[in-house]
């Protein structure tokens, strides 16, 4: 069975990581919300603050030998939470060193940019990091889904259904040994 860890914190965009999470158990992954502490995290839609979700595991229960992807939502707050902390970037990296799906979406590739993994690597996000991205090295398009190697990025939460088929597709084809770090 492939397991799945969404890395999430409060202030993630709710459908950026509810939408994944649910396509990805209808194809029968385990998939579990990792944080940076227990307990639940509090979500972010449409301008207000949310539901809350159950953290299954945090940083310290666990590493990327568990897991065959990552999913990174995105929402403004969430990866700039994430991305001041180290040991959400040492995880990070380990997926791309394991040569394993990574995904992000919407503000979710401003952890790619702390990890130091987007150069050289073609990729999209919302609008207003893309010259973020440009500056840490990457090619920047405007595509609702791009997909460089195992490294699945796309816009906003409008381009969901094709982020989540071909996050699907990569988790399926497993491991990229040209995915690096």
């Amino acid at each position: 069975m492939k397991r799945i860890a969404i890395l999430a914190t409060n202030g993630f965009e709710e459908s950026e990581l509810t939408s994944p999470k649910q396509a990805m158990e209808n194809e029968g992954f385990q998939v579990d919300i990792v944080s940076i502490e227990k307990g639940k995290i509090k979500a972010w839609a449409d301008g207000n603050w949310t539901n809350e979700y159950d953290v299954d595991y945090t940083l310290e229960e666990i590493t990327a030998k568990d897991y065959n992807a990552l999913v990174l939502p995105g929402g403004v707050i969430n990866p700039d939470i994430l991305r001041r902390n180290d040991d959400v970037l040492i995880f990070v990296r380990d997926f791309f060193r394991q040569s394993k799906p990574v995904a992000a979406i919407c503000h979710g590739p401003q952890i790619l940019i702390e990890a130091d993994v987007v150069e050289g690597r073609t990729m999209t996000s919302f609008n207003s990091i893309k010259t973020d991205l440009i500056n840490a090295g990457a090619l920047w398009v405007d595509q609702e889904v791009v997909c460089d190697e195992a490294l699945v990025t796309s816009r906003n939460p409008n381009d969901l259904p094709a982020f989540n088929d071909k996050l699907i597709e990569e988790i399926r084809e497993g491991k990229h040994e040209l995915q690096h770090a």
